[in-house]
């Protein structure tokens, strides 16, 4: 083995060092251990070889252990040793490398430090947003039972106060109420209903005759059959729009304009009398009565106006399956 390798503890012979050379060394800021080592391995004779050793070795596994041997610290350098310029380079080096890797390995235990920061923090919002959820389900399920409750509490209420309005009429010796005249009701709505809205398509089908008789009485004048449509349209809206405004619900009969662009042509006025305006006594209005007025007709009657006017083709499909 070299002399100048580092050998176990129990193999080295008494190392004998130079009290000034390692006085220099830790002057220069090396560990008593290192110094002792470098100046033994060096030759112990200037301050630049045991740094140059202790700058190879650095990493050596027993470097920073203190010999258990005796060491003669008294005898004297065999030559002068001056702490060059070399030396002190080496020795800032060794410096900042040591302080270089000293700031690397804090820079990576303050990475891991982060890492372990945020996933704490993760797993805090995960362990945060579950229990939220398990308490919105808890609520959730909770309210559901007692609407549930308060559904079957309401029913029993009612049975009861059926019961003891049966229980009343008994006592009193009055006739109980026909339970079959009971359950046959929806039915009659419902056929009312269905009557209701076949005369609404009865009568959507006589405006639309109203309509494709007034177009094709005057189908050599466009300009003619638009104004009477828009006028008609100007007073269904206004009556759908306002029906409380009794101005909109009367239309004098004699009135020169609406004689000129509704009145004289044909089906105009009847198309006004289907949509629910009525003659007065006299025949000098239109007057249509509040408590008559269906929205639901003077929107079917709206629509059909706006598409006599933008349909090109409104009125002659019915004529040629008349044909």
């Amino acid at each position: 083995m070299s002399s100048n390798s580092m050998q176990p503890q129990q193999d080295v012979p008494v190392m004998e060092v130079s009290m000034k050379l390692l006085g220099e060394l830790e002057s220069l800021g090396f560990p008593r251990a290192r110094a002792v080592w470098g100046l033994h391995y060096s030759g112990n004779t200037n301050i630049e070889d045991a740094v140059f050793w202790l700058i190879d070795h650095e990493n050596d596994p027993h470097i920073d252990q203190m010999p258990l041997v005796a060491i003669n610290m008294d005898i004297e350098s065999p030559q002068p040793d001056d702490i060059t310029e070399a030396i002190k380079i080496k020795e800032q080096e060794l410096r900042d490398r040591v302080r270089i890797k000293n700031r690397e390995e804090e820079k990576k235990l303050e990475r891991e430090r982060e890492k372990e920061r945020i996933r704490a923090g993760k797993a805090l919002q995960e362990a945060k947003r579950i229990s939220e959820e398990n308490e919105r389900q808890r609520l959730v399920a909770l309210r559901k039972t007692e609407k549930e409750e308060e559904k079957r509490a309401r029913e029993k209420v009612l049975r009861k106060l059926e019961a003891d309005k049966l229980e009343r009429k008994r006592a009193l010796g009055l006739p109980l109420e026909n339970q079959a005249a009971k359950l046959s009701q929806p039915i009659a709505q419902k056929e009312e209903k269905k009557s209701l809205i076949v005369k609404s398509a009865k009568k959507d089908d006589r405006l639309r005759e109203c309509l494709r008789s007034l177009k094709l009485a005057y189908k050599d004048d466009n300009a003619r059959v638009r104004r009477a449509f828009q006028t008609l349209l100007v007073y269904v809206g206004n009556v759908s729009k306002s029906p409380d405004e009794e101005k909109f619900r009367k239309i004098r009969l004699g009135n020169p304009k609406f004689q000129e662009s509704v009145g004289s042509l044909k089906g105009g006025i009847e198309f006004l009398e289907l949509c629910g305006f009525e003659r007065s006594e006299g025949n000098e209005l239109l007057v249509f009565p509040r408590d008559k007025v269906d929205m639901q007709l003077l929107n079917s009657a709206g629509s059909l106006l706006k598409s006599a006017m933008t349909n090109p083709f409104f009125g002659l499909l019915e004529k040629v399956k008349e044909d």
